[in-house]
């Protein structure tokens, strides 16, 4: 039996050092299942190296624990913040969708197995249209789309999106509204990190500041005040917040 509905994520005095440098320093935070939680903070504060240390593609101190309702894990989703490729591969955007699912040969298709889920993916950011559009022709916007498009299948339990509306119009960030509100529905736990605090006072459901120590973490209306903000951008570092991190109740 598979995982019914996304996981809760702990985790527990998360440290990290990349040669001589502390990225991430006692890091403790608790992502409730089926959520969408927010990571906020300046750029070199740890929140793609906590991603890292998640997927395990980094060796970091402490506990992270992934607590599955199931008997097994389910399925992870993850969207990069951009796409690097050489845009003068003749790589369409089917192409990408087939090479992303499927051990075959994009040369050969898509399987029958993923015609349909792939189909209704890129139908569900609007990209169906320009399913044979070369990749390299596309705006960032566009390419950001069909990213998301390749998290959705197969349906994922648990999805990281890293800066996810950095590269979107009007009409992107409303699908991307759209997808967390599908994800909300399924139970589906999101971890994600923005910049935009405008959207995640909208659209989260909690929000942790982090620069390499946790600053803050509750409700977005509760903890991203102006002082809290201030505090968590500003180059000075303040020790005291650090050792004390502002946990608000929902």
């Amino acid at each position: 039996m598979t995982a019914s509905g996304g996981p809760a994520i702990a985790f527990e005095s998360v440290a990290l050092t990349l040669g001589q440098t502390d990225i991430l320093q006692q890091v403790s935070l608790r992502v409730t299942a089926g959520g969408v939680h927010a990571l906020v903070g300046p750029n070199g504060g740890g929140k793609s190296s906590l991603f890292r240390a998640l997927l395990g593609q980094v060796p970091h101190r402490g506990r992270i624990a992934l607590e599955w309702p199931g008997e097994r894990p389910g399925v992870v989703g993850y969207v990069p913040q951009a796409l690097a490729f050489d845009a003068g591969l003749p790589m369409t955007v089917m192409d990408f969708m087939g090479a992303m699912c499927q051990r075959r040969p994009v040369m050969l298709g898509l399987s029958r197995r993923w015609k349909a889920p792939v189909e209704q993916a890129l139908h569900q950011v609007g990209m169906w249209e320009k399913a044979q559009r070369r990749m390299g022709a596309l705006s960032g916007g566009e390419r950001q789309r069909v990213l998301l498009a390749q998290a959705l299948i197969p349906a994922p339990d648990l999805v990281l999106l890293d800066e996810p509306m950095s590269a979107l119009d009007e009409a992107g960030m409303r699908v991307f509204e759209e997808l967390l509100a599908h994800w909300r529905a399924r139970r589906t736990t999101v971890l994600w990190i923005e910049h935009d605090l405008d959207a995640v006072t909208r659209l989260a459901d909690r929000v942790t500041g982090l620069n390499r120590q946790v600053l803050f973490d509750g409700p977005p209306a509760d903890a991203l005040t102006p002082p809290r903000v201030l505090a968590l951008f500003s180059n000075r570092h303040r020790h005291e917040e650090a050792r004390a991190p502002e946990e608000l109740d929902a």
